[in-house]
Formats: structure tokens, C-alpha cells, sequence
């Protein structure tokens, strides 16, 4: 099933270069995944530096695969120096499941 997974960050000023810099580079490895479809980035309207990225994946284990690997953490690491509090993630999956 079709996983939506959406990454809220909240980053420092005056960084903007090195941050896009960083996410463009995040998405280019994204990219060449296994189960990767898409992915946008947007920012907050009145708050520029409130970004989130919307990911689209195959399925929620693909994008556990990239999520937990190596590779990606050591992206979140360099990330985060520029971010005034954690990730925030909200993983879904496209359609429903519930179970009335």
C-alpha cells in the first residue's frame, strides 16, 4: 500500500544556502531508492522557516528501509544542526484501513 510520509522542521535563520543545500541533496539519494515515487518541499506561508516534506513511497517498509538506513541518518545528523527542535514525522498510508 501507497505510504505518504510527511517530515516537519523547523530551522534557525539566516541558513537558507546550506539548508536547501542539504535537503536537495537528502532527495537526490532519495531519489535512487527502492520504492521511492515523489517527493515536494514546502514552506510555511507566514513562517518560512517551518518546512515540511511530503515523500511518497510504494509501500511503509520501503520507506522504513531508507528512513533506518545509514545513509539517511547521517543526512538527519548533519540536518539538525540547522534546526531549532526535532523531526517530526507522520507516516500514513493512502486509503484507509478502518475497521468499523
Amino acid at each position: 500500500m501507497i505510504a505518504k510520509i510527511i517530515i516537519k522542521r523547523r530551522f534557525v535563520e539566516g541558513k537558507k544556502k546550506q539548508i536547501l543545500a542539504l535537503l536537495n541533496e537528502i532527495r537526490s539519494k532519495a531519489i535512487k531508492q527502492p520504492g521511492y515515487i515523489s517527493g515536494e518541499t514546502l514552506s510555511k506561508k507566514d513562517f518560512p522557516n517551518n518546512m515540511a516534506v511530503i515523500g511518497t513511497w510504494r509501500s511503509m517498509d520501503d520507506w522504513l528501509n531508507w528512513k533506518n538506513s545509514e545513509e539517511r541518518s547521517n543526512f538527519e545528523t548533519m540536518i539538525e544542526i540547522y534546526q531549532t527542535r526535532p523531526t517530526e514525522y507522520e507516516e500514513y498510508l493512502l486509503g484507509t484501513s478502518l475497521r468499523l
